[in-house]
Parts: C-alpha cells; sequence; structure tokens
C-alpha cells in the first residue's frame, strides 16, 4: 500500500518538483498539493493522508500554526517540516506543535523519500545539525517552569490504550479490544509516550501510576 503525501508548499517550482520526484516512487502517492496552510485545511478531511510535506513560511497561517490547529483534532497524519530556516526557534516551536520531523530543502532526494517513510513509520527524521539543535535548544530552555507530565495530560482514548499497556497488552490485542486497527493504535501510542516524556511502555507505565 503507497504512502499518501500531502504538499503544503507556496513556491510553484518546488511544490511541482515534490510532486514529481514522488511520482517516480512505487511506495508514494501524492494525494494533494496546496500553496497555502488555509487551502490545504478546507479539505484536510477528505485527502485521508499519512504524511503531510510541510512548508514554514507559507502565505497567511504558516505551517507552525496550520500544525498547531490540526493537532488539536487529534488528526492520524503526521507532519513533516520541510525548510529553508534551521534556527533555534523554528526547529523548536515547529516540535512543540507537533511535527515528527524536520528536514532542509536542501536535502537531497533520497534524504527526502527516507524521512517520508521514517515518519510513515513512526519515527521522527531530522539531520543531524538539526537533531544538535533540537538538543542544545531544549537544553536551554531546561530552566523555564513546566508542569510535570501526568496522566490528566491523555485523552479518554489514550487512557484506555494505556490501561491495556500496563495490563501487558500487544498492539493487536489492543486493536482487537478497542475494536479500532493495529494502525490507529501506534499513533495514540505515540502520543502518549510524547505527552507523558517516555520511551518505552515500561516507562508510561511508571509516569503515570507509579511503579507497581
Amino acid at each position: 500500500m503507497s504512502i499518501k503525501v500531502v504538499i503544503v508548499e507556496d513556491d510553484t517550482e518546488i511544490r511541482n518538483g515534490f510532486v514529481s520526484l514522488l511520482g517516480k516512487q512505487e511506495d508514494f502517492e501524492c494525494v494533494g498539493e496546496f500553496e497555502s496552510a488555509e487551502a490545504f485545511m478546507s479539505v484536510v478531511d477528505s485527502l485521508n493522508s499519512d504524511v503531510v510535506l510541510m512548508d514554514i513560511q507559507l502565505p497567511g497561517m504558516s505551517g507552525i500554526e496550520c500544525i498547531e490547529k490540526l493537532r488539536q483534532n487529534e488528526t492520524k497524519t503526521q507532519f513533516l517540516i520541510c525548510s529553508i530556516y534551521e534556527d533555534d526557534d523554528n526547529i523548536f516551536n515547529a516540535l512543540c506543535a507537533g511535527a515528527v520531523g524536520y528536514i532542509l530543502k536542501n536535502t537531497s532526494q533520497e534524504k527526502l523519500f527516507e524521512a517520508i517513510r521514517e515518519v510513515h513509520a513512526g519515527g521522527s527524521p531530522m539531520t543531524g545539525e538539526i537533531a544538535r539543535k533540537v538538543v542544545s535548544v531544549f537544553k536551554t530552555r531546561q530552566a523555564v517552569a513546566t508542569p510535570e507530565p501526568n496522566i490528566s495530560m491523555l485523552t479518554p482514548r489514550e487512557k484506555e490504550i494505556l490501561d491495556l499497556l500496563a495490563k501487558g497488552y500487544r498492539y493487536k490485542e489492543i486493536a482487537d479490544s478497542l475494536f479500532i486497527s493495529i494502525k490507529t493504535v501506534r499513533p495514540h501510542i505515540r502520543n502518549i509516550y510524547e505527552k507523558l516524556q517516555v520511551g518505552s511502555r515500561m516507562d508510561a507505565v511508571n509516569k503515570a501510576y507509579g511503579k507497581r
């Protein structure tokens, strides 16, 4: 099954270039191309996209604002920033808004394809330089007081899934129990890990309920 990709990019030449590149790959299907966040958001529900390749600087609403608004609706779509900007603020704000990866527009074709596939598989692609900037930014902002993550930050569905994780259920067992697909379970678990700031099932359970 192909990965359904949407491109949100206001530069016509760059946007057409992405469409052409994706069209040459058998495992990609470009299901939409838009020059603004507003145009994309007006039809987002009908696209059923897997990955959105999102520019930051767009006419009207920025890519970061667009991601933040759509993330509030618990969309299953994953957002990959593709930008010319590599400054700390844009990187930090994009990731906080809900982007799962950040690459630059001068990234090679193969690296672009790898990044899209990695996002679809549940990863968070970044170049080494971007990753170092992320680490640096988060370290410098640790002094800012933030609430300790806890189970109250989770949605009702995420709490249901976390309860089943705590009982030792596997992904398929969770899907069967809640009458949803495994593809739906995976992004919920990723959101749980992100909200609780953990990287594993055991850490999530311990963070939410305390050691058992």
